[in-house]
C-alpha cells in the first residue's frame, strides 16, 4: 500500500514541477488597470509565442498566497512577475498598454535568454 502511495507521489510530481518559465500576474479586486489588461490580452496571450513560453499563472493579492517567495512585495496591480524553476527573474508592475505590454515582455524573457515557444513546440 506505502509503495504504491509513493509510486503515485512520484508520477505527480512533474505536474507541480517549476521547470518550465510561468508569467504570475498579480491582481487585486477592482483594479482598472488588471480589467484593462483582461479586455486586450487575456484571451490572447495563451496563444501566442510569449503566452506558449510563459503559461499565465494568476493570484489575487488580497486572497491568495504567492505561488512563489517573491524578491519583493507586490505593490502595484497588475504586476507581472517572469519566473523560471520557482525563482522570479523579472517582474513588470503596472498595464502600460497592449503595446508597450508586449514589448516589455519580449525584453524580459530576451533579457533572462527564454527563447520564444513556436506554435508546433510543445515541450
Amino acid at each position: 500500500m506505502r509503495l504504491s502511495f509513493v509510486a503515485a507521489a512520484l508520477c505527480l510530481l512533474p505536474a507541480f514541477s517549476w521547470a518550465e518559465v510561468r508569467l504570475i500576474m498579480a491582481e487585486e479586486r477592482g483594479c482598472i488597470y488588471c480589467a484593462r489588461w483582461n479586455a486586450e490580452i487575456a484571451d490572447i496571450y495563451p496563444k501566442t509565442p510569449e503566452g506558449r513560453t510563459a503559461p499565465l499563472l494568476r493570484y489575487d493579492i488580497q486572497r491568495d498566497v504567492a505561488p512563489i517567495e517573491l524578491a519583493s512585495r507586490v505593490v502595484f496591480t497588475p504586476t507581472f512577475v517572469l519566473v523560471k524553476d520557482g525563482m522570479e527573474i523579472d517582474r513588470l508592475e503596472g498595464y502600460p498598454g497592449e503595446d508597450f505590454f508586449w514589448g516589455i515582455l519580449g525584453m524580459m524573457l530576451n533579457r533572462a535568454d527564454i527563447p520564444l515557444k513556436a506554435e508546433d513546440d510543445t515541450r
